[in-house]
């Protein structure tokens, strides 16, 4: 049996997706250290990377032919960008003869700029035509739950991103979102 996902499923960046805030806890520029997968350091070498199950998670979404967002109200968007463009995401497991891929390039949507997740959504909602109640949100910030006034589900990510945390979001989205199912007469 197949896992049935929702059309889209967003994350929030800092403290969703990585155990930092890119607006405080890091100064630019990033670099790369030759090709250190899932690592980007700033100016003072402090690491930024994913938390660990991450990778397998994007790769799962990517596979399921998901589109994956990103929504973050961070005040350093070009850091965000910065960091996205140089993590370099390893192959799933299994795939040893893929290469690492770019973790921006996972991403079909990014919403990352400061106000209101709202807005965020408004906008990948107008630029993808995803009706609301077929995107799944992640964050790690109660009140984003706000996005749920337009039919959005959100999971609360309360220790980082992890696959029970990913699980538990999309046995929400379902049943909030039950198929429905044509009987024969």
């Amino acid at each position: 049996m197949t896992t049935r996902y929702p059309k889209l499923v967003a994350f929030d960046l800092d403290y969703t997706l990585w155990d930092l805030w890119i607006d405080t806890h890091v100064t630019g520029p990033l670099h790369r250290d030759k090709n250190n997968l899932n690592e980007v350091l700033d100016r003072h070498n402090e690491v930024i990377a994913f938390y660990k199950h991450v990778p397998q998670i994007l790769h799962r979404l990517r596979a399921a032919g998901v589109t994956i967002a990103a929504a973050s109200r961070t005040s350093a968007p070009n850091l965000a960008h910065q960091a996205l463009n140089l993590l370099l995401v390893p192959p799933p497991a299994g795939h040893t003869d893929e290469g690492p891929t770019k973790a921006i390039e996972f991403f079909d949507r990014l919403e990352i700029y400061p106000g209101s997740k709202l807005t965020h959504f408004r906008k990948i909602h107008q630029k993808t035509g995803i009706p609301y109640n077929e995107m799944l949100f992640f964050d790690d910030e109660y009140r984003n739950k706000e996005v749920e006034q337009l039919g959005i589900t959100m999971q609360l990510v309360r220790n980082g991103m992890d696959n029970q945390t990913f699980e538990k979001g999309i046995a929400e989205w379902k049943k909030r979102n039950p198929v429905e199912t044509v009987e024969d007469v």
